[in-house]
């Protein structure tokens, strides 16, 4: 990397995409700290749970990477039709895709450095841009991803004032070959975890200050809202 990251958290470590960033960081020399709620108990739409892992992390980390998100929760697939949303599916999504980087984004502003370039970047999903849509559908995921953008669009307005080096966003990682996406992808060309971690990589460690707050996917275009 050409700008130095020495310490990395990564939320969501033990998931395909997580797993190949971890993987991906160390390899270049960078002290990873990953965090799962398989291996740490750390339920993100928890809010508790979340204070209770995170509270203890002596920071500065230059990079955190939040990895975390699901298609499908508790059995309910994204919605083909108006007929198919229900409330207890859309609070799922909600909850995971959306309020879970949330909770950890409010730990930022103590874990990033404030002297100096940090990152914060949650996956997002192009699906959950507004003005990409034209096939429908997906409600819940969608609206989750969109509030999502939302979220790390805000924070990032407010992390400029006391990190003015800091940098927010949301970023798609393209189609991968996950178990997230093993049932949905059909034919779409997808990308091995390893590689998609590669490019991503490659896209932050080219942001700039400048960059914050913006909506990018994995060749660092700019996506629209």
């Amino acid at each position: 990397m050409k700008n130095r990251v020495e310490r990395a958290l990564i939320i969501g470590a033990s998931g395909g995409i997580g797993r190949a960033l971890g993987a991906g960081l160390r390899a270049q020399g960078v002290d990873v700290t990953g965090l799962s709620r398989s291996g740490d108990g750390l339920d993100v739409t928890d809010e508790g749970a979340v204070a209770r892992v995170l509270d203890p992390l002596p920071g500065p980390f230059e990079l955190i990477l939040v990895a975390t998100g699901a298609l499908e929760i508790n059995g309910a697939a994204p919605e083909r039709a108006l007929r198919q949303i229900t409330a207890r599916a859309m609070r799922d999504q909600f909850a995971l895709n959306c309020l879970g980087p949330a909770l950890i984004l409010r730990h930022a502003p103590r874990l990033l450095p404030r002297d100096r370039r940090g990152v914060f970047a949650a996956l997002s999903a192009r699906v959950g841009s507004i003005g990409d849509n034209r096939l429908g559908g997906w409600y819940g995921y969608r609206a989750a991803k969109a509030a999502l953008n939302q979220v790390l669009h805000t924070g990032a307005i407010e992390l400029a004032r006391t990190h003015p080096r800091a940098i927010c966003v949301a970023l798609h990682p393209g189609t991968v070959a996950t178990s997230l996406t093993a049932k949905y992808r059909g034919r779409h060309p997808a990308v091995a975890p390893e590689e998609a971690a590669a490019n991503l990589l490659s896209v932050i460690d080219g942001l700039t200050a400048a960059e914050t707050g913006l909506f990018l996917d994995w060749q660092g275009r700019h996506l629209p809202w």
